[in-house]
C-alpha cells in the first residue's frame, strides 16, 4: 500500500481507513486565518454505499488502496452463489449473492460484469449504466386506458420487480437504469 498525503487527495481514488475501503467523492482544502490548513472529504464506502464526511489535517499520510479491475462473464447460478468465469484466464470463480449486492438484479447468464478486487478478494462490481431484460410478467394494457404516464408493475427475468408504462406488455424487452432501477426505454 502507498502513502498519500492528503493534498494530493483526487475523485475516484481509493484509500483504506479504519472505516474500510472508502472511495473519495469530494474534497476541499481550507487554510483558515488562524490554525493549521485541513481537507474536508465525503467518502463513500466502496463495499455498502455509505456516505461519511471526514476531515484530514493537511499533508497528513493515509493509505491509498490499489483496487484490481477484471472482467468477468456471469454463467451460472449455482444455489446461493453465483459462478463467473475471467474472461481472460477463464478461471471460474463462485461468488456469493451478497458481496453482488443490487447487480443481482441486472444480470442474466453471459451478462459481463466489471469486479473489483482487493488483496485477491471480491469487493464490488460495477455494471454499464444500462442493461437490456424482458419482461417475465405484466398485465397487459386495457383497451382505451391510455392515461400520459401510468404506469404497472412488471416483474423482469431477473426477478426484479418495476414500474413500466401501461403500452409494454408481457416478453417485451425493455432498457433498465442500473443506477436507479427505473425503466427507461424499450429496447
Amino acid at each position: 500500500m502507498a502513502n498519500v498525503s492528503t493534498n494530493d487527495l483526487k475523485n475516484g481514488m481509493i484509500l483504506n481507513l479504519s472505516e474500510g475501503l472508502m472511495s473519495v467523492v469530494e474534497f476541499q482544502h481550507f487554510k483558515p486565518g488562524k490554525g493549521g490548513a485541513f481537507v474536508r472529504t465525503k467518502l463513500k464506502n466502496f463495499r455498502s454505499g455509505a456516505v461519511i464526511e471526514r476531515t484530514f489535517r493537511a499533508d497528513e499520510k493515509v493509505d491509498q488502496a490499489h483496487i484490481e479491475r477484471r472482467e468477468m462473464q456471469y454463467l451460472y447460478r449455482d444455489g446461493i452463489n453465483f459462478v463467473m468465469m475471467d474472461t481472460e484466464t477463464f478461471d471460474q470463480t463462485e461468488v456469493d449473492a451478497a458481496v453482488l449486492g443490487d447487480s443481482v438484479n441486472y444480470i442474466v447468464e453471459t451478462s459481463m460484469i466489471e469486479m473489483a478486487f482487493y488483496n485477491g478478494e471480491i469487493v464490488g462490481t460495477e455494471l454499464p449504466a444500462s442493461v437490456e431484460l424482458n419482461i417475465a410478467q405484466t398485465e397487459p394494457g386495457v383497451q382505451g386506458d391510455r392515461v400520459s404516464g401510468a404506469r404497472k408493475p412488471a416483474t423482469l427475468e431477473t426477478g426484479l420487480v418495476l414500474q413500466v408504462p401501461l403500452f409494454v406488455g408481457p416478453g417485451e424487452r425493455i432498457k433498465v437504469d442500473t443506477r436507479s432501477g427505473e425503466y427507461m426505454s424499450r429496447a
